[in-house]
């Protein structure tokens, strides 16, 4: 097979990089342009981090580079959630009845890095930093680039993929052509934001908190969330509303974050050793979803990642779903050999069904982490399918058909994991988990698939 042709990908994050990797593994010529300077040649930038939850979707897409446990060595797992409710212990939920399923907490910036030296390794992959593309001639494969010294350069490929986040050049281009390629989109701000603080190491440099779970402090119309990282501290996030009582633009002063925190965070403020400096020197950021469709012009241009189906990061999957992007792009490509438009409309046609159900659980779990996990009824349906998986191998929670069972797509891990939380809410809604008959509770649930 002649591998001669060129690709051009724009946008060196995860995804980018990745894809570039196996592009290159797989013996095609790569040119990956990225507008930052290399991040291993920078001090990490803070603020806008959200650490990420590596899970099996995200693993399995890692395999196929073979980077699985060069990657593992950075993470940390995290077997379930830590729920810290007002005046209560805290209260730990796992997130499957089986040991071998967890997430881990990596950093987004050391994934980077890792993923980058891989890329180095690869003689016909070159990576161009400092390049802004500024344009993209869809239909040629061809995008211009300003460098770091205010220069153009026009660069042209057999194919050109954007992987250059929400805000994607490449993904502008293709709607300018709107009306020829009937192209949708569709943006979606949640009312509320996010803002990073941190908890640091304890003085012996350990974990002032458990460090092998997500910490949650779920407050109804908002929460914090805190994760683990290798040296100790933990990447705390607050998601509040930009207004109201609660409100980023109400918190304004450190004597109203403090009181605040003091009444609605007790059991976390003291751990916040910088709170002052880090409320007021991290910026609010937004919280979005992107749609669009198709997702390639001309046989020529793809976008994939958050350039395609940017999500909100509560069901821990953005980076999960992007990672796969990767893995079934591939298996595409093998299926339809060097025929790239084949590749692109048939990528293009499978694969947004299923990122649009994974932005539409991301919103199911917002408003799931931060009220319903202090509801009753809602605590005996994850016991009762804690229960259900420790004893039956085969039953999967919604929770676990998304995040553990990568061979299920996720429209399909919706569609089923939305029917099973439906019938064991009604079920316990008026019984005790104790009370339950677990086999027949399986039978049940099998017959209302």
């Amino acid at each position: 097979m002649n591998k001669e042709h060129k690709v051009i990908i724009i946008g060196a994050g995860l995804c980018g990089t990745l894809l570039g990797i196996r592009l290159a593994q797989k013996g095609y010529t790569v040119a990956l342009y990225e507008k930052r300077t290399d991040l291993r040649l920078t001090t990490e930038e803070g603020g806008r981090s959200i650490n990420l939850a590596l899970s099996h979707r995200g693993l399995m897409a890692l395999d196929t580079a073979g980077m699985r446990e060069e990657v593992l060595k950075y993470c940390i797992p995290m077997r379930g959630r830590m729920i810290h409710s007002i005046g209560q212990d805290a209260r730990f939920s796992s997130y499957s009845g089986r040991e071998d399923e967890y997430i881990n907490s990596v950093s987004r910036s050391g994934l980077n890095r890792t993923l980058l030296e891989k890329a180095d390794t690869y003689d016909n992959l070159q990576v161009f930093f400092e390049h802004s593309c500024t344009s993209a001639d869809i239909e040629n494969a061809t995008a211009t680039f300003q460098r770091a010294d205010g220069t153009l350069v026009q660069v042209a490929g057999s194919v050109l993929i954007g992987t250059d986040g929400a805000g994607s050049v490449v993904r502008r281009a293709m709607m300018s052509r709107s009306s020829r390629l009937l192209f949708n989109f569709s943006q979606h701000f949640l009312r509320s934001g996010y803002k990073e603080l941190t908890i640091p190491p304890a003085p012996d440099g350990g974990y002032r908190i458990d460090n092998n779970a997500l910490h949650i402090w779920p407050r109804g119309a908002y929460m914090t969330i805190a994760l683990p990282n290798m040296d100790g501290s933990f990447t705390v996030t607050m998601f509040h509303p930009y207004e109201g009582e609660a409100g980023f633009n109400t918190l304004d002063t450190f004597a109203k974050v403090k009181s605040f925190f003091e009444e609605h965070y007790p059991s976390l403020l003291p751990h916040l050793i910088g709170l002052q400096e880090d409320y007021f020197d991290n910026p609010v950021g937004t919280l979005g979803t992107i749609k669009c469709y198709p997702w390639q012009a001309y046989g020529k241009t793809l976008v994939m990642g958050d350039a395609a189906h940017a999500i909100v990061p509560f069901y821990g999957q953005g980076m999960n779903a992007a990672f796969e992007d990767v893995r079934i792009f591939i298996e595409t490509l093998e299926q339809h050999g060097e025929d790239w438009p084949a590749t692109f409309a048939a990528f293009s046609e499978e694969r947004p069904a299923n990122t649009d159900a994974i932005a539409d659980l991301a919103i199911d779990n917002f408003y799931e982490m931060q009220d319903k996990v202090d509801d009753t009824d809602f605590i005996k349906k994850r016991s009762l399918e804690m229960a259900l998986e420790d004893q039956f191998p085969d039953y999967y929670s919604k929770y676990s058909l998304v995040t553990f069972k990568p061979e299920l797509s996720y429209a399909e891990a919706m569609v089923k994991g939305r029917k099973q939380d439906e019938f064991l809410l009604k079920l316990v809604a008026d019984k005790e988990v104790k009370d339950l008959d677990l086999e027949e509770v399986l039978r049940e649930v099998q017959e209302n698939k």
